[in-house]
């Protein structure tokens, strides 16, 4: 009895956890609610370690919950698994869904094997995660700030002739004469907010800068800003996204992660591929188009780059030269091809990744 292993499905939501417990072969799980509180979570494990009479392993789906109820659930008797929601199998046929199908579901599915991993980061890994993940909220907030105003003064029929947002383009607006009073209000309030967000921007950036010099992100931090378009901001916001590249076992998986491989439909001799899956981590993968973008310029390496490079492995600059030398050809014959801009950045960018995770290897 002590080799029969326990499997539980987990149906978390902010308020009840919807629970479903399968020991063994058994066929028809047993069900219950508690909570979603610290308290009853230890009770639920106290519980579940009671009548189990071996192994134990919990899973729930990834969502707002967040790795909170894992961290509580595990124990040295309990395995608690995060299951990635988009790789769950559907049967096309159902049209019930309620939470204790679902928590019977992943109790089902996880006996059978059927389920995909998340990989929890550790708590310093998470907050720095979420600095990360606040930098691109104050990034986009002050997106729409500008806009709003830019779509203000588009409306009146004012255009300026330069680049937007430079010293001149600001003293141009600050210049403008209003003939109604509410208008001033209303472009010093848009002018306040875009000063504020610029200030939260400055700070979160500054932030991030400290934490790219401390271990473990520091020497990887270097590695990445030896590649052309990397440079410190992004190269963090990189690994806190992944925060561990070595559970990605090639650069096919990574490519998968951040969603740049093409979808595909294919069926006996016909094959149909499609539009890249956007799957995973949607900022990762806006990263890396940005950064392919620098690579449709002749290859090179600029006062910038050489100073960036000071100091890190020859094995790691030899891989971004590499990767420059390639990635800055492969542009210029798509582009000859007149393949559209935004399918070249994208093609790249998949290139790219396969640069990037085999830097970011450890040296043999």
């Amino acid at each position: 009895m002590k080799n029969i292993t326990t499997y539980v499905g987990v149906d978390a939501h902010k308020k009840d956890l919807f629970v479903a417990m399968l020991i063994g072969d058994q066929t028809t799980p047993v069900t219950w609610t508690v909570p979603n509180e610290p308290n009853a979570v230890r009770r639920l494990v106290r519980k579940l370690e009671r009548e189990a009479p071996g192994p134990l392993r919990v899973c729930y789906e990834a969502g707002p919950c967040g790795y909170a109820l894992q961290r509580q659930v595990t124990t040295p008797r309990v395995s608690c698994q995060v299951i990635a929601p988009a790789l769950i199998p559907r049967k096309p046929g159902e049209r019930i869904k309620t939470n204790r199908r679902d928590a019977r579901k992943l109790a089902e599915l996880l006996r059978a094997g059927l389920l995909t991993e998340v990989r929890p980061p550790t708590l310093e890994e998470e907050a720095v995660r979420d600095l990360c993940r606040a930098r691109d909220d104050a990034r986009e907030d002050l997106q729409r700030c500008r806009h709003r105003l830019g779509k203000l003064l588009l409306r009146r029929g004012l255009h300026y002739s330069g680049r937007n947002w430079t010293q001149g383009h600001r003293r141009w607006i600050n210049g403008l004469t209003w003939a109604q009073p509410a208008e001033r209000v209303v472009v010093d309030d848009y002018q306040l907010a875009i000063a504020q967000l610029e200030g939260r921007l400055s700070e979160l950036d500054t932030r991030l800068a400290e934490i790219a010099q401390t271990e473990p992100y520091r020497e990887h931090v270097g590695w990445l800003r030896c590649f052309r378009g990397i440079d410190t901001l992004t190269a963090i916001l990189i690994l806190a996204e992944l925060h561990d590249f070595r559970r990605f076992q090639s650069p096919r998986a990574l490519m998968a992660y951040v969603g740049l491989v093409p979808g595909e439909d294919s069926s006996g001799e016909k094959q149909r591929r499609g539009r890249i899956t956007r799957t995973g981590n949607a900022l990762v993968r806006r990263l890396l188009v940005e950064t392919a973008w620098h690579y449709q310029h002749r290859p090179g390496v600029g006062v910038a780059l050489t100073q960036r490079r000071k100091g890190q492995p020859g094995r790691v600059i030899a891989i971004a030269d590499n990767a420059q030398q390639r990635l800055c050809r492969r542009f210029r014959r798509l582009a000859e091809h007149h393949k559209p801009a935004p399918k070249v950045v994208v093609a790249i960018a998949r290139e790219l990744v396969g640069f990037l995770w085999a830097a970011l290897q450890p040296a043999n």
